[in-house]
């Protein structure tokens, strides 16, 4: 377990300073090329400030309406027959569209019910096994001025649905049942 540990703490340092001798060996300017790398970031950084802002509105209305306590409140009885807590499926429904929100309710969830409790290591791992999709299509591909994501949304939230059905059956073998 040693190894793994120093392995891991070597690990990004490692492949930096290659990266860097390797462009010192091929003759790149590599401090410049960080600094115009930097320059670029902090450009794409305030061009997705409109995107972010968008998304964010759109997940607090989306909260404060109400509609998604009412579509808990439908699939309540279909969760419960198959073993699966309401209380998640805010969480995997928050979880595609904002990172931020996502974590949030991940800790009110453990917060509430405990961090070992069955719907506490449930929100952890739906939180660690799924991405946000519609966060990353919204600002990085709108940043960069790609229309056509439709096939990226399709496996995007393909890979949130496996994540959240893979989730859902692990923790529930390792952890147990409610």
């Amino acid at each position: 377990m040693e190894v793994i540990s120093v392995i891991s703490l070597w690990l990004i340092p490692g492949i930096i300073g290659f990266i860097l001798l390797y462009g010192t060996y091929k003759k790149v300017p590599t401090y410049e090329s960080f600094v115009e790398g930097g320059k670029e970031g902090i450009k794409i950084a305030v061009s997705i400030i409109p995107f972010l802002v968008g998304m964010l509105v759109a997940i607090s209305i989306f909260r404060a309406s109400g509609a998604l306590d009412f579509l808990i409140d439908i699939l309540r009885p279909a969760l419960q027959a198959i073993g699966i807590p309401a209380e998640i499926v805010p969480l995997a429904l928050i979880r595609p569209i904002s990172g931020t929100a996502a974590l949030g309710m991940t800790t009110d969830l453990i917060a509430t019910y405990g961090p070992d409790s069955f719907i506490g290591r449930l929100a952890s791992t739906l939180q660690g096994s799924t991405d946000t999709t519609f966060y990353v299509l919204t600002v990085y591909f709108g940043a960069v001025g790609i229309k056509k994501m439709g096939d990226a949304l399709k496996v995007g939230l393909l890979a949130d649905i496996v994540g959240i059905v893979v989730a859902i059956i692990v923790v529930t073998i390792f952890f147990g049942v409610l």
